[in-house]
């Protein structure tokens, strides 16, 4: 079924004749195959078609940071096309393109970048060799350009499509050669993104926005108290309603958890809310109706004194000598908070026997179709072969579409009936059913040496771990590595180091958040840096390059941000400036934020946010600079709008309007600079979340003199 219209790219034709696919095998080696050959190991991202259309394939699910530009142009720089030569594809969880079909942990062009180039730089070759051999000449005297191959001494020319059959003959190189990066056509240029005219014009079909034939609706209740679990329910006035087709129960799956709901399938989406609200339910919450936000953060605390399981111990921190005109301890806290996608979890699933065909909108379609036991067909009960996905436009992920709990819900939904259903989330569900990103406490600890720097620091983070609510067979008794991720990477050189974490239990669903848990620890870490600068009575950003060597990744992108910042100029009245960076994932930014103060009502108001991220080589300015700005203005919804709390075990928000995320006129200038200094190639679409927080509070501090260590920070109540 073809959702998108690309007026703009060649217009599809008929596969008659002979078509070449090249691609990578599961090795990374590269291969081709005729459309006539099947090939068990094949994940084909080039097809070229005798009329001349080119087919690029992205394997990277587009959810807004750019990976339906950025993938392609990696395989049209080495094969010499333009992204307006091609037809551009996304892939939906099939075998053949094997188990790189995933989009997290900011890998979806670093972990690209060079095994794409090698697709484009082999088909290249054979191409090249292909002409050279039909025009009986010296491929050194033979260049490719613009879709086809040029001989230099004549000028003759032919197409890749006019080469097909003599490039079907000849072998792929392993190991093509690449260009030098001043050769980059497309690479680090800024270029158009060509799914934004289709987001625009509205042609881009988004999860929610898939309609087949015959399809009907459905919503699903489910128990308030998060744990609790159906016992009963009557639908009598339910089913009375007009259009309604069918009430039922159904499993959704999060991780190690089942929840049974109730299921309304109707006509129209309208009909089957309107009768969910005539369901009739009794559910069992005992041992889940006295969960409250408050008592489970009296319940961290009262851990916060053990040792916990320790990750780094550098030094001799516990032989440091203390004092009140050397030592800090603080404690920081983050809270749970929802995802806010902008399209919430939506699924159209069709069930035909022992088949099921689905369209969803999801991060990981490569596990919507695997064979193992955290796999959609193993949680409802299909053969791999038989399931086939349809991955769309994601309206926003940010870790929450890992998850396909709501995949699973809506194939069981389908399962009730003979027709296809598109199971919709509203914007309640969810708000109020997670699973969401957890809290995390921190508990910090530093001591000033003579020299006024950093002698010893010690950081405990405190919290329940959501990967143990994921996986079954989760190791319990072992440190996990991401719960203290990018602590141990900073480059800071203190004597002294003791990092470490204190595992909590708890039954609510946690979730991956955009940047993970770097969201949450980051915040107390690098406040806490800018405490022990006050501490020693130094300027924050001199203190922070004191502690780092001058040859360090931080550094370079400090001392690089303290210019662009302007930040030796002197400020206003009430007003601040704060700075933080963080180093994770392959990657490091900094922020600098400017607020002001407004001392007769209280507030603050952030002014500006200067960026700077070290990326090494980038693929497309543009992306670089939307993805960061995105981040600054989603990290002002984490750090200042209120979280996700709970009362009696139910949520307690339930929309934007009691939940809220940043309005236009609360977004501040934002200016977002590049270090591309041609190294490796680093992540993108999640740095930017983690050093917001801190240079808030930070800024905050210098404005007003109040320290928050509490997120989130209440903007319009800011007093001494």
């Amino acid at each position: 079924m073809n959702y998108i219209s690309r007026r703009h790219f060649i217009k599809s034709a008929g596969t008659a004749g002979f078509a070449l696919w090249l691609g990578l095998s599961a090795k990374g080696e590269i291969l081709k195959v005729s459309a006539s050959v099947e090939s068990k190991n094949f994940s084909p991202f080039i097809k070229i078609e005798p009329n001349g259309q080119i087919t690029l394939f992205n394997i990277k699910p587009e959810m807004g940071q750019g990976t339906y530009q950025s993938i392609p142009a990696l395989i049209a720089e080495e094969f010499e096309v333009s992204l307006d030569q091609v037809i551009i594809k996304n892939t939906g969880g099939e075998k053949e393109f094997g188990n790189g079909q995933r989009a997290g942990g900011s890998t979806s062009v670093r972990g690209s970048y060079t095994e794409m180039r090698k697709v484009g730089a082999a088909a290249k070759a054979v191409f090249l060799t292909a002409a050279a051999t039909k025009w009986k000449v010296d491929e050194s005297t033979c260049y490719a350009e613009n879709g086809k191959i040029i001989h230099r001494p004549t000028g003759k020319s032919e197409t890749y499509s006019e080469l097909l059959e003599e490039a079907s003959k000849i072998e792929l190189p392993k190991e093509p050669k690449l260009k030098e990066p001043k050769d980059f056509k497309i690479i680090g240029k800024q270029a158009h993104r060509p799914d934004v005219p289709m987001k625009t014009n509205g042609s881009a079909i988004f999860g929610i926005d898939v309609q087949v034939p015959d399809m009907v609706y459905a919503t699903v209740e489910r128990c308030p108290v998060i744990g609790g679990t159906l016992k009963s329910f009557d639908a009598t006035e339910a089913l009375k309603m007009q259009g309604v087709l069918k009430v039922d129960k159904v499993e959704r799956i999060v991780g190690i958890y089942s929840y049974i709901g109730v299921a309304v399938i109707a006509n129209s989406y309208w009909t089957a809310t309107q009768a969910r609200k005539k369901l009739k339910i009794e559910w069992d919450t005992k041992g889940y109706e006295t969960y409250n936000s408050a008592e489970y953060d009296a319940y961290l605390w009262k851990h916060a004194d053990e040792e916990g399981m320790v990750d780094k111990n550098i030094g001799a921190i516990d032989t440091v000598k203390t004092s009140p005109q050397t030592t800090i301890d603080a404690d920081y806290e983050t809270p749970v908070i929802a995802h806010h996608t902008l399209e919430p979890m939506v699924c159209v699933a069709h069930v035909t026997g022992d088949k099921v065909e689905i369209w969803s909108s999801n991060q990981v379609p490569n596990l919507i179709t695997a064979a193992d036991d955290n796999s959609i067909p193993a949680l409802t009960g299909f053969k791999p072969e038989n399931v086939k996905y349809h991955n769309m436009f994601i309206g926003g992920g940010f870790g929450r579409r890992l998850y396909y709990d709501y995949i699973v819900e809506a194939i069981n939904v389908a399962k009730l009936i003979n027709r296809p259903v598109k199971t919709l989330w509203s914007r309640e569900d969810a708000t109020k059913k997670g699973p969401w990103r957890m809290m995390t406490f921190s508990r910090m600890s530093g001591t000033l040496g003579d020299d006024g720097k950093l002698l010893a620091f010690r950081h405990k983070v405190i919290g329940p771990n959501f990967h143990e609510s994921l996986f079954k067979n989760f190791n319990k008794t072992r440190l996990d590595p991401s719960m203290v991720e990018g602590i141990g990477s900073q480059d800071y050189q203190i004597p002294n180091l003791k990092t470490s974490y204190i595992k909590t239990d708890s039954h609510i669903p946690g979730a991956a958040f955009r940047s993970v848990v770097s969201s949450t620890i980051c915040f107390p870490h690098e406040s806490f840096v800018d405490e022990m600068a006050y501490k020693a009575g130094k300027d924050p950003m001199d203190f922070r390059l004191s502690m780092v060597a001058p040859t360090s990744d931080t550094w370079k992108l400090l001392s690089k941000l303290k210019e662009l910042s302007n930040w030796e100029k002197t400020l206003g009245k009430n007003k601040g400036r704060g700075v933080a960076q963080w180093k994770f994932f392959g990657c490091q930014l900094g922020y600098v934020v400017e607020v002001t103060h407004d001392p007769v009502k209280g507030s603050v108001k952030i002014d500006k946010v200067t960026a700077l991220i070290d990326l090494g080589i980038v693929v497309n300015p543009d992306n670089v600079k939307n993805q960061v700005e995105g981040a600054v203005i989603m990290s002002i919804s984490a750090a200042t709008k209120p979280g996700i709390t709970f009362k009696n075990g139910v949520v307690e928000q339930n929309n934007f309007y009691d939940n809220p995320v940043p309005r236009i006129n609360e977004t501040p200038i934002i200016e977002v600079h590049i270090l591309a200094d041609g190294g490796r190639m680093k992540g993108v679409g999640e740095p930017g979340v983690p050093p917001f927080a801190p240079a808030l509070a930070n800024a905050i501090f210098a404005a007003t003199g109040k320290r928050f260590r509490r997120m989130p920070f209440d903007l319009k109540n800011v007093s001494k």
